[in-house]
Formats: structure tokens, sequence, C-alpha cells
């Protein structure tokens, strides 16, 4: 599943330039018996199937390095969010554990995981999706990844705000014009504007993040 989406843009252009040393591993390459089984019914009965203890303590026990933060990737964590992305981008090494089936078995959370994260409040197969969703924000906050680190400066969330507009040529189309602002050339002027607009956004689309914003002013 990991291949494609970390082998192009700027996740494929961080690794290329030493920024990001990605890595995938195979549990069932630390499974011992004939069929490689990674998972089991679970006890007491259920549907679905549990990701086993033993495949993912080896695992993890085999690829941690001093200072490693493991990470369970599972819908019961919690919310994975641009302030959680700053967190992450800053520790030197991750290990990303990723659920699946009915998930993984608990021994998992409570004697390896350093913390548990969930992209969002519902369910997907398993937890590789919500890895790709996590590695590339994190890519993004690494110095140097971006064509320019202001970008990461700007974008949605990172000040707690919602992005502000965006516009390009031509300055008019269909009677639809570009805000005089944005032609002026008056650079305080264009920043005093984008930041309001940053704030109406937010106050219109994300009420929840705009009460969030004005109790940490």
């Amino acid at each position: 599943m990991f291949t494609g989406p970390i082998d192009v843009s700027i996740i494929q252009r961080a690794r290329k330039n030493g920024l990001l040393d990605l890595r995938v591993h195979n549990l069932r390459d630390y499974t011992h018996d004939n069929y490689k089984t990674v998972d089991d019914r679970p006890f007491g009965g259920g549907p679905g199937m549990v990701l086993k203890v033993e495949p993912i303590f080896e695992a993890v026990e085999a690829l941690a390095e001093e200072g490693t933060k493991v990470i369970l990737l599972t819908p019961s964590g919690r919310l994975f969010d641009q302030s959680v992305a700053r967190q992450l981008a800053a520790e030197p090494k991750l290990m990303m554990i990723c659920g699946a089936y009915e998930g993984v078995d608990e021994r998992v959370r409570t004697e390896l995981a350093d913390d548990e994260l969930s992209i969002g409040d519902y369910v997907l197969t398993n937890g590789s999706l919500a890895a790709m969703v996590v590695i590339d924000a994190l890519t993004r906050l690494l110095p140097g990844a971006l064509g320019d680190d202001q970008s990461a400066l700007d974008e949605s969330f990172s000040q707690g705000l919602l992005e502000y507009p965006h516009y390009t040529r031509p300055a008019e189309y269909r009677g639809l014009k570009v805000p005089p602002v944005l032609l002026s050339g008056n650079h305080a002027e264009i920043e005093k504007w984008r930041r309001e607009q940053a704030i109406l956004r937010t106050q219109a689309q994300r009420a929840d993040l705009w009460q969030k914003k004005k109790e940490n002013l």
C-alpha cells in the first residue's frame, strides 16, 4: 500500500535529499510458523481478527533504537492535528504500528506504544492509510522539505486558523475580480487583509477552531 505515496512529490524529494529516512517493514517477517500468521481470533469470541502480540513485540524490539518514539495508529488514539504534527516532526526517530482488522492485542497498546493517534472519527480498513497521512503531514514540516519553508507557516491550522483565500492570474475572469489589495503591492496591507480573511473564514467554516483560537489569545 505504501508504494506510490511515499515515492512521489514532497516525500520523494525529502527522501532523495536525505531529509527523511523512511522504511516500511512487514510484520510477517517476524513470525515463526509456516503460514507467517500475524492475526488470530479474539479471546471471548466476536467478529473479526486481532493482530497478534508476538510479531509486533519482536518487530519493535528488533527495529527500535535509542530515542525511538513508538506510535500506535488506532481509532481510539488522540486526534492527530497540526499541533501534534509539529510535536512529532521534532522527534528524531518515530516508529508507527499500523493496526488492522478488529485492532491489535491490547498488550501492544499498554506495553509498547508511547503514543496513540487517530486521524479522525471514522474507521479505516487498516492503519496504513493513517500512517501515510501522518508521514505526509510531518514531512512538510521538515526544514528544507518545501520549496519555501514559509509555506508551512502560512498553511491552514499552522496559526490555529484556516488559510486565507488565494488568487492567481488572470486578475478578472467572467466578471469575477481579484481583491484590489492583492494587486496593490502594499505588503503591509496585504498581510492585514490575509489575516482578516483567515479569521473570517475560520469563524464561518470552523467555529470550533475559532473558539480554541480565542481561548489561546
